[in-house]
Parts: structure tokens; C-alpha cells; sequence
């Protein structure tokens, strides 16, 4: 099993040197918001102020879509991803798209 923990949004890590390029990870979640969480979140939106429930839909999918994307880096057998990001989408009304993404490397920790 390879120990993949060090993800950033940078281009380089550091302390570590890039010994190999693997290419591009992903995961990407799909989710919809269900009738009475539209409901609910519509009601929220009233009032103004943080909606929860759609803060919690939205972390949720983000989870998921980087968990992918770690798993994804596992299987091409990298121990590291560099310049990770999201990207979100409106497939259609109500159905959203989450992306995580970055490139998968192999790293070396460099000795000093």
C-alpha cells in the first residue's frame, strides 16, 4: 500500500524533489440537491446568512471528490500530488459536477 499524505496546491513541495512525473488524478463526484433540501435551503435564504445545509452538500461533495482523486493517484502509484484544485459545474438544474484535480509525482525527500 502506498502512503500517499502529502498533497498541496503548489508546483513543488518543500523539502522534497520530483523524481517522477505520472501524469493527471482525478475524482468527480456528481450530486443533486434533494426536493426537501431545496425546500429547506430556499426557506434559509429568506433570512440571509450562512446556509448550512447547502455549505454541508457542498463540503460533502468536495470530500468525496478529493478522496477519488487520492485513491485515483494510489492506483497510478505516486506518493505525492502537486497543484491540486477543484472545479465545480452546473450539469443541469440542480445537479452539480465536483472535480479534484492535480498531477500525480513521485518524490524524494532531500537530504540535507
Amino acid at each position: 500500500m502506498i502512503d500517499l499524505t502529502l498533497i498541496t496546491t503548489s508546483t513543488h513541495l518543500e523539502g522534497y524533489k520530483v523524481t517522477k512525473q505520472l501524469g493527471l488524478v482525478r475524482g468527480i463526484t456528481v450530486r443533486s440537491r434533494s426536493i426537501l433540501g431545496n425546500m429547506a435551503g430556499g426557506f434559509m435564504t429568506l433570512f440571509g446568512g450562512k446556509s448550512s445545509i447547502y455549505t454541508e452538500l457542498c463540503e460533502n461533495a468536495r470530500e468525496e471528490a478529493y478522496q477519488l482523486m487520492i485513491q485515483h493517484g494510489k492506483e497510478m502509484g505516486c506518493n505525492a500530488i502537486i497543484n491540486m484544485r477543484y472545479d465545480a459545474n452546473e450539469v443541469m438544474d440542480g445537479v452539480t459536477e465536483v472535480l479534484a484535480y492535480g498531477t500525480a509525482v513521485v518524490v524524494e525527500k532531500i537530504l540535507l
